[in-house]
């Protein structure tokens, strides 16, 4: 658990709470809409599970999710400002992790002629969608394991 948890306001930890709902709610109706396409032969169980893992591959890879969180958090940075805000992260590894997510189109490697040259790393739109959409379930997750709670 992140020490110490973020106090919040009642309200604000309500309204929080009730968007959550909101986005489980919108996620069964969009499950309930794609299952009414479901075709056995083509779209069965196995293929909705192949699906999920493949739309989650990207975050589950060591390093990847940290460096999105850390660009959607943070906003652009450079490489050494990066690896700053990641702790054990070596060089290597973060510019080994940085192609692969600018590969998968969810961040952009900026360029800015010099000299000297400066080169920074922000998410793209995708990038950025793809952090709006797992704000619920880190919002969900801060929740649950007690990283926010009410200010008393």
């Amino acid at each position: 658990m992140v020490e110490p948890p973020m106090k919040v306001s009642k309200d604000d930890l309500a309204d929080i709470e009730k968007s959550i709902e909101i986005v489980r709610e919108m996620g069964t109706q969009i499950r309930q809409s794609l299952e009414s396409y479901a075709d056995e032969n083509l779209h069965d169980t196995a293929w909705e599970v192949q699906a999920g893992v493949e739309a989650l591959e990207v975050f589950g890879s060591r390093w990847t999710i940290e460096i999105l969180a850390a660009l959607y958090v943070a906003g652009e940075r450079r490489f050494n400002e990066l690896r700053h805000l990641l702790n054990g992260i070596s060089s290597r590894t973060l510019s080994d992790k940085l192609r692969a997510c600018t590969e998968s189109g969810l961040v952009e490697r900026r360029v800015v002629d010099g000299p000297p040259v400066r080169v920074s790393y922000r998410l793209t739109e995708h990038g950025m969608v793809c952090g709006r959409l797992l704000g619920p379930l880190v919002a969900y997750m801060k929740i649950r394991n007690g990283a926010v709670m009410v200010n008393v």
